[in-house]
């Protein structure tokens, strides 16, 4: 039987204080996932997974302590409050946790506009397995794909819950989609693999199985005959599969942990230009029918839309409750936080102003240079922002694709590339970073 996960936070908040807690916050998840893989056109891994996991934070003056379980029944609830309490009694001393002001609560909001949850009935698992099998047999239908690593389908539903003892309760319900195929050409020392991955919030938003596998087989036979480049500096063009990871990378160096720790390349940029131009980075977690939406945050503020970047300009940081009070600055409704430890800041849903320019323009403008559409490894570091990954792609000579490109490795400093990326207008709506392929001038290409 499903279970009332308000009820539930308010006897875990009661155990709370029963136990000594001066204030304390309780978070519910009711969650069931299934995940099929087949292999060979029969059924090689089927998992199914439901629970309630509880998490329970409690603070006696500036000092916390978080504990979970997956047990709910009342003497778990009272036993988990005084093992919180007792933890936190010993804990050292944050001056900066704490509750939110009621003032900062979230007090309304409309769950049902973000459209985070798909009505239609849960797949059968024969349902799945059937996608994953027909995802398969499309890609080993094309020429030149030996065998098919893996092809998996996968569905899951969530509620959860937050309450805290200053009087914020509110909870909402997600549900996902998921699809993926790996695809693998060639034989031994000359096999080359690639995949196609998509997930949704509803179900007939996903593409076909046949898409799916026809995608990963396309871009794995793009990759036979793979050769390492030249080493020297080249432009280099950031497909639309791997682009969010370059603003993944401003995204977490714009973090307020990252800033209240002192361990961020862009310390002493606010309010400078880190992008060209008529370049924004904007968060929204009110988009319907992206996954990461979410009406409040993981201390029960309401979240709004704003500007990590604007105009090129760095606008401000990203920040929780207690990133905020240490740096002096209000929380930017980020704190996200899960059933086992206390919250911390994160983006949801961020998009990259588009250009006017298609991928192919792109590449007629880059001239010569490789056309990135995989990566490997990081080396980052986070006080220069020096940027060291592996990568492999596709050659460009004269504007068109030539041949495939491995084992090569691509270099350059953070700060120095994102002044200089410019963006084509191919980026996917869908997805929760809206980033469009990026050209980027003048980077170290190390092969042979």
């Amino acid at each position: 039987m499903s279970q009332d996960l308000s009820a539930l936070t308010d006897r875990m908040l009661l155990a709370a204080r029963k136990a000594g807690a001066e204030s304390a916050d309780a978070m519910a998840v009711d969650g069931t996932s299934v995940s099929i893989d087949v292999l060979g056109g029969k059924l090689e891994h089927a998992e199914r997974s439901e629970g309630v996991d509880i998490g329970l934070r409690v603070m006696i003056g500036q000092k916390q302590a978080v504990v979970s379980s997956s047990l709910f029944d009342d003497a778990t609830l009272d036993t988990m409050a005084e093992r919180a309490v007792a933890m936190a009694t010993e804990a050292p001393e944050d001056p900066y946790i704490g509750l939110a002001d009621t003032s900062q609560l979230a007090a309304s909001w409309d769950v049902d506009a973000l459209e985070l949850f798909d009505p239609t009935p849960e797949p059968k698992a024969s349902e799945l397995e059937d996608d994953a099998k027909r995802a398969e047999a499309a890609a080993l239908s094309f020429d030149g794909i030996s065998q098919v690593q893996s092809a998996s389908a996968g569905y899951g539903q969530r509620r959860i819950h937050l309450a805290t003892s200053n009087g914020f309760s509110g909870g909402y319900q997600r549900s996902s989609r998921s699809l993926s195929c790996v695809a693998i050409s060639g034989e031994g020392a000359d096999m080359e693999r690639d995949y196609c991955g998509e997930g949704r919030i509803f179900q007939n938003e996903l593409p076909s199985p046949e898409e799916i596998g026809r995608i990963a087989a396309e871009r794995t036979v793009a990759r036979t005959g793979a050769r390492r480049p030249k080493t020297g500096s080249y432009p280099v063009i950031f497909d639309e599969r791997i682009s969010s990871s370059l603003i993944g990378h401003l995204l977490a160096a714009s973090n307020g942990a990252m800033i209240a720790r002192g361990s961020s390349w862009l310390m002493g940029k606010l309010g400078e230009q880190i992008l060209p131009a008529g370049l924004s980075v904007t968060e929204n977690p009110h988009r319907p029918r992206v996954s990461g939406s979410k009406p409040f945050d993981g201390e029960g503020l309401a979240t709004q839309p704003r500007d990590i970047v604007q105009d090129g300009v760095l606008q401000g940081w990203t920040l929780d409750l207690a990133t905020g009070r240490k740096l002096g600055m209000t929380s930017t409704a980020s704190a996200a936080r899960g059933t086992s430890g206390p919250p911390s800041p994160t983006v949801s849903n961020i998009a990259l102003t588009q250009g006017d320019q298609s991928l192919a323009d792109l590449m007629a403008d880059m001239g010569t240079g490789l056309w990135i559409t995989s990566m490997i490894g990081s080396t980052i570091n986070p006080n220069t922002g020096d940027y060291s990954r592996g990568a492999s792609g596709i050659w460009v000579e004269n504007g068109e694709p030539q041949y495939a490109i491995n084992e090569c490795t691509v270099a350059g400093n953070l700060l120095d590339m994102l002044q200089r990326i410019r963006p084509a207008n191919d980026a996917k709506p869908h997805l929760s970073r809206v980033v469009p392929s990026l050209l980027v001038e003048g980077l170290t290409l190390a092969g042979d």
